[in-house]
């Protein structure tokens, strides 16, 4: 098993830019110096003064004075003559150079990186304030994608930046554009699920009248009626499915004024509810109702919990021993919770999250006579989305899954469990 290395800690564009600029200034300030550094020792090193009898240079002499000549009195009151007093003005003109050199490149070095230090937080400013708009682009974006969970939760938004007619703009702008276009086709594409499904309920109402007043007739045949039988668990499949498509299209918006439910009540009046089929099918339901208040859609609540119920029915073995375990409760986060376990075939856990898609099965099973249309699971998800929520699944060992459903705490509920605390 090959192991990943560790991802080096990212630097920062602005962290990039600062040291870009600041690198660029001292490298122009270490050729600016080297520069003056050379003009300055190369004016040094040309023709020095030239002095007469009395140690003095004449304002009209330029070349050196003639070596037999030269007479210096040194500080001290020493007075050199000829070749001696060429050689000291020699070595005074060297120190001088010397100590000139050193002062400028000591001096100069300091300013320079004082300057450049100046420099590098300037550039800090002003790379920080170059790249406030990205920021706001990636903060928009990153809204955006935090919930695009539930479909088109977030779309709406824009970043409008204003500003220069820059490149910064353009990026903004064209980002914008491309929301605006994801936003339209969502908008689109839950109009056409709704639209389609409305449009096929009538046809399906007028086909089971239909297929019901032929089976009903005294003239009916028994090869009639059972044909009828079967046409109408066809239709009934239908049904189904189109109200399943309407009920995704309308759990995929967000909640925005939710009322206060607890999931207690819900989980109850839902296991009431399946008590009848759970019967027929041989599964004990076992309710475990612990207060969960939330804020949300009650109809979608419960059709969230009551999806989860059936599933669990539904897809068991229908053996002795088979059960259905629902459960509600408060958890410490600050969240609310409802589970529901069941007994039943062996799921693998790489199928899992396949199973939340739109008309995924088990097992890839998409017969005509499958026992569900597919989207139970998929209009949970997207309920507990719709609500702020999340959901996790896991298969049990022996067989079956337990699948968790969290939901924010209503703010009464929390105060409620504070007071009483």
């Amino acid at each position: 098993m090959s192991l990943r290395r560790p991802l080096p800690r990212r630097i920062t564009l602005r962290t990039r830019l600062t040291l870009i600029y600041g690198c660029l200034f001292l490298a122009a300030g270490v050729v600016l110096l080297g520069v003056t550094y050379a003009l300055f020792d190369q004016q040094l090193s040309g023709s020095g003064p030239t002095f007469d009898s009395a140690g003095a240079a004449p304002a009209s002499q330029t070349g050196p004075p003639q070596t037999k000549d030269l007479t210096v009195v040194t500080e001290h009151g020493d007075r050199l003559t000829g070749a001696s007093a060429e050689t000291w003005l020699s070595d005074q003109k060297n120190t001088l150079r010397d100590a000139a050199s050193t002062s400028l490149i000591t001096q100069g070095g300091l300013a320079l990186l004082v300057v450049g230090g100046a420099a590098v937080g300037f550039g800090w400013l002003v790379a920080g304030r170059v790249l406030a708009p990205l920021h706001r682009v990636t903060e928009t974006a990153r809204r955006i994608a935090g919930a695009s969970a539930a479909a088109d939760r977030g779309l709406h938004e824009r970043i409008a930046l204003r500003g220069p007619d820059d490149e910064v703009k353009d990026l903004a702008d064209t980002f914008d554009t491309m929301v605006e276009r994801l936003d339209r086709s969502f908008d689109g594409q839950r109009l056409f699920v709704a639209n389609a499904s409305h449009e096929m309920r009538t046809p399906l109402t007028l086909g089971r009248a239909l297929v019901e007043l032929a089976m009903h007739r005294a003239t009916a045949s028994e090869d009639v009626k059972r044909l009828g039988e079967n046409l109408l668990e066809i239709n009934s499949r239908h049904e189904r499915l189109i109200s399943g498509l309407l009920l995704l299209a309308r759990s995929e918006r967000e909640i925005t004024d939710g009322s206060p439910v607890d999931l207690a009540d819900v989980v109850g009046h839902v296991v009431a509810q399946n008590a009848p089929q759970a019967r027929q099918a041989g599964v004990t339901v076992r309710e475990e109702a612990g207060p969960a208040p939330t804020a949300g859609d009650g109809l979608l609540l419960e059709r969230l919990v009551h999806n989860l119920v059936e599933n669990g029915i539904r897809h068991n073995t229908g053996a002795g021993g088979a059960w259905v375990r629902v459960t509600s409760r408060t958890l410490p986060e600050g969240r609310v919770a409802v589970e529901v376990s069941n007994t039943g075939p062996v799921v693998p856990p790489y199928e899992i999250q396949s199973l939340f898609e739109p008309f995924r099965r088990l097992g890839g099973d998409r017969l005509v006579t499958a026992k569900g249309a597919g989207l139970g699971l998929s209009i949970v998800r997207s309920i507990a989305r719709a609500h702020g929520g999340d959901i996790v699944a896991r298969s049990r060992e022996g067989g079956g899954m337990t699948v968790t459903v969290t939901l924010p705490l209503s703010p009464e509920g929390g105060a409620a469990e504070t007071s009483v605390t």
